[in-house]
């Protein structure tokens, strides 16, 4: 590939991009998302928001029925032809038609969407994002904040008849839920001046 074609995917077509283009554009940096037909490229991540992920990703892992979940990380999600966002963490059906060379998922298949908040994401995972998962009928939607070195997870339910998500929960130091399956999760192991415990 040239250098100059792997220094176009910064300008759009006229029409904006589609949720396949995310898997022909050379040069493309990964970890890339497509919002409303726009490409959003990931900051670097904090350590906060990698201890999260570590923290959440191992207790769903361990906690999901693994004949009926599976814990992804690091795959994205197509939600119509213009949005494929990428989830920080999701649970999708164990029986998805998945391949080893897939690289998203559709909506369908996904059960929960997990977002670590970044300075350069609140927009995006407190509003724009949770709209869009709803809309696609994801049942289940965790925002996860950072406060002051103490993790904060809400956590939301689809209501059907409005397709918008409603509160369950907010959990500070211990996140206890039913659904998608029984989950018990002590938050209180990320701590910044430490490292990880647990």
């Amino acid at each position: 590939m040239s250098a100059e074609l792997a220094d176009t995917w910064h300008r759009p077509p006229d029409e904006g991009y589609f949720a396949d283009d995310l898997d022909r554009i050379p040069g493309l940096p990964s970890h890339t998302e497509l919002i409303d037909g726009s490409l959003v490229v990931v900051s670097p991540q904090k350590r906060f928001h990698m201890m999260a992920l570590r923290l959440l990703e191992n207790a769903l892992t361990r906690l999901a029925p693994a004949d009926r979940f599976v814990v992804s990380r690091e795959m994205s999600v197509v939600l119509g032809a213009r949005q494929r966002p990428e989830p920080d963490l999701l649970v999708a059906h164990a029986d998805a038609e998945i391949d080893l060379d897939a690289t998203w998922y559709p909506a369908d298949a996904v059960v929960l969407a997990v977002e670590v908040v970044s300075p350069d994401s609140e927009e995006r995972d407190r509003r724009r994002k949770p709209t869009l998962y709803a809309e696609a009928g994801i049942k289940y939607f965790w925002r996860v904040e950072d406060a002051a070195g103490r993790m904060v997870v809400y956590a939301y339910e689809l209501d059907p008849t409005t397709a918008k998500y409603v509160p369950v929960g907010i959990f500070h130091d211990r996140l206890s839920l039913a659904y998608p399956f029984e989950i018990e999760i002590d938050l209180t192991v990320i701590n910044k001046k430490g490292p990880l415990r647990g």
